[in-house]
């Protein structure tokens, strides 16, 4: 039974997952903005939020594990906390957006797409 086990699995076994998670975050902390399903916006969201939240508080400890939520990623560690995390030192969460876009097309799966970007 999967009760209270609601994550997706995206059809990958554990480890592609967390990588895959992993390079999402990554893309959304150097582009600010990118274009993916659904469902992989929907589960990126509560991630990215946690991090940001983290990175307001500027300190060893919490760039260590920033970083080492990202995959030991500097570059991507320290636009985080150095250029996103300072301009939402006034708001108490909500960082992120998800906007809807219409089924993909060009692939021929017509799976729903999204943009999630930072507000």
């Amino acid at each position: 039974m999967r009760h209270h086990n609601a994550n997706r699995k995206f059809g990958r076994e554990t480890d592609q997952r967390r990588a895959l998670v992993r390079s999402l975050v990554k893309n959304l902390i150097s582009k600010g903005r990118i274009t993916t399903t659904e469902a992989r916006a929907k589960e990126l969201r509560p991630i990215i939020e946690k991090l940001v939240t983290r990175a307001l508080k500027n300190d060893v400890s919490t760039r260590r594990l920033i970083s080492s939520r990202l995959g030991n990623a500097p570059t991507a560690t320290k636009k985080l906390v150095e250029e996103i995390a300072p301009r939402y030192k006034e708001r108490k969460g909500g960082y992120t957006r998800i906007l809807k876009l219409g089924a993909r097309s060009a692939r021929g799966d017509a799976s729903k797409m999204a943009v999630i970007e930072f507000i």
